[in-house]
């Protein structure tokens, strides 16, 4: 992740030696080994040169390189066979190294060729895949290769196998630098040996809301995503302005979103459990979770897929690989949106209640909380505990989702509601202040005087005067 943010602000730098490069192939091959036969899979290492001395980048090489052979046995099944070849050419003006990796696995279809190195791009039409990858490895390998000034190509049909050639300038500049790969005994230990570790599954031991700064101000961004390389990729790009919790599967993103109740929801579509469209639908029809601005991400980029995404509810569909600025510019928006919807509840003022829609599922919502309060309008003791238990959410439950339609937290938003109705009442019976403070749950005519002059901007005195 850190390599494809380097790449995307320019400051990965290839850092080459001179060296035979074929053992440090062959070394690389290697460490597939084990993987390959716990798969049942023949891995070979074909080179047709015995040498060839050249500038390269060990990392980024064994990159490339580990990229290319993890896909190829992957996606090879038992029995079948993964050959790593390698060559030069030169037939053009300059020599290149060819590589080239052959399997015999599922093959590509050949309308998605186009797009499998695009950041995010998978080939799997189903909504539940059950995480096989993160859609970045060959975006990384070919940006990676074009660094080192060479190129990649594919080929591949369906049932057919793949096959991916990356040809290398073959130039000796850098400085010469023996590299101990050549004619090494089995045990020997290799001076530029990158750390390796293939497996079966990732092994992630960081969650990605560790990576980000947690101060109360910022929005609170809760990230579905099956695969924990990309929810932190996403959660790089909204930098440390937003709080970020994570979800690995549809069903934990629903539970979490109930939980949380986060200010924004970037949940992708594909994912086991649930999917996306599931997610978003059960969150929309939800008065819990219904406000909650949720941004889409998927590879699945038909016009059916976008309108199915923005039919279960959400408020933006983005394509991988999206734009880093997009999604933020989307993000703002949303906020600033309901930054607008707050302003216009805070004009309501004392219409409040009539401006209330019996469709609107926020304010179905808010009608329910101001009926519960109503009700024991002339209690001093009914609190934001006692409200959470009458709604029947939790006190953080409520107050989140109070904040975000309202802007005011629960305590305030009852005390809003009692000097709601003092005002009614002033202008519709003849009780004094005092008696019309106890009527409302004031224990003290003199702080209620004081805080319905902030509200309303006059004192209840001057308004039964007017």
């Amino acid at each position: 992740m850190l390599d494809l943010s380097k790449l995307e602000i320019g400051k990965m730098e290839v850092q080459p030696v001179q060296a035979d490069v074929i053992p440090y192939l062959q070394y690389i091959t290697e460490s597939f080994q084990s993987l390959a036969d716990s798969k049942g899979i023949k891995l070979v290492f074909y080179n047709e040169i015995e040498e060839v001395n050249m500038d390269h980048d060990p990392d980024k090489l064994f990159n490339i390189i580990s990229n290319l052979l993890s896909n190829a046995i992957k996606f090879t099944p038992s029995g079948g066979k993964v050959i790593f070849h390698v060559n030069k050419s030169n037939e053009t003006s300059s020599e290149k190294l060819i590589l080239k990796i052959k399997d015999t696995g599922i093959g590509i279809p050949v309308k998605e060729l186009p797009h499998i190195f695009d950041r995010f791009y998978q080939v799997d039409s189903s909504s539940t895949r059950p995480g096989e990858g993160t859609g970045i490895g060959l975006s990384l390998t070919k940006e990676l290769v074009e660094l080192m000034k060479g190129e990649i190509k594919v080929k591949s049909q369906p049932g057919e196998g793949c096959e991916f050639t990356v040809s290398l300038p073959i130039t000796q500049n850098a400085l010469r630098q023996e590299t101990g790969f050549k004619d090494r005994p089995a045990t020997l230990e290799i001076k530029h040996k990158p750390e390796v570790q293939i497996s079966q599954e990732p092994i992630i031991q960081d969650s990605p809301e560790d990576m980000l700064s947690l101060t109360a101000d910022y929005p609170l961004t809760l990230i579905v995503e099956d695969n924990r390389d990309v929810a932190k990729y996403i959660a790089s790009c909204l930098g440390k302005e937003y709080k970020i919790h994570f979800a690995k599967d549809g069903q934990e993103g629903i539970n979490k979103a109930f939980e949380l109740i986060p200010d924004i929801i970037i949940c992708d579509v594909m994912m086991p459990e649930k999917d996306g469209f599931e997610v978003c639908s059960t969150l929309k029809q939800d008065e819990r979770t219904s406000h909650i601005p949720i941004i889409m991400l998927t590879a699945k980029a038909t016009k059916e897929d976008k309108l199915k995404g923005l039919t279960s509810g959400a408020d933006a569909y983005l394509s991988k690989p999206f734009d880093k600025n997009e999604l933020l510019i989307r993000i703002e928006k949303m906020i600033e949106l309901r930054k607008h919807l707050l302003e216009k509840f805070s004009s309501r003022k004392h219409k409040l209640k009539s401006t209330l829609s019996k469709d609107n599922i926020e304010d179905v919502f808010l009608q329910k909380i101001i009926s519960a309060i109503e009700k024991n309008i002339d209690d001093s003791h009914f609190g934001t505990l006692q409200l959470s238990f009458a709604i029947g959410l939790s006190e953080s439950q409520l107050y989140r989702k109070l904040k975000a339609l309202t802007g005011k937290s629960t305590a305030i938003f009852i005390r809003t509601i009692r000097l709601h109705k003092a005002r009614e009442l002033l202008t519709t019976t003849s009780l004094n202040v005092s008696e019309i403070a106890y009527e409302t749950g004031f224990s003290d005519p003199a702080w209620f005087s004081r805080v319905f002059k902030e509200e309303f901007g006059v004192s209840p005195n001057a308004l039964r005067n007017r």
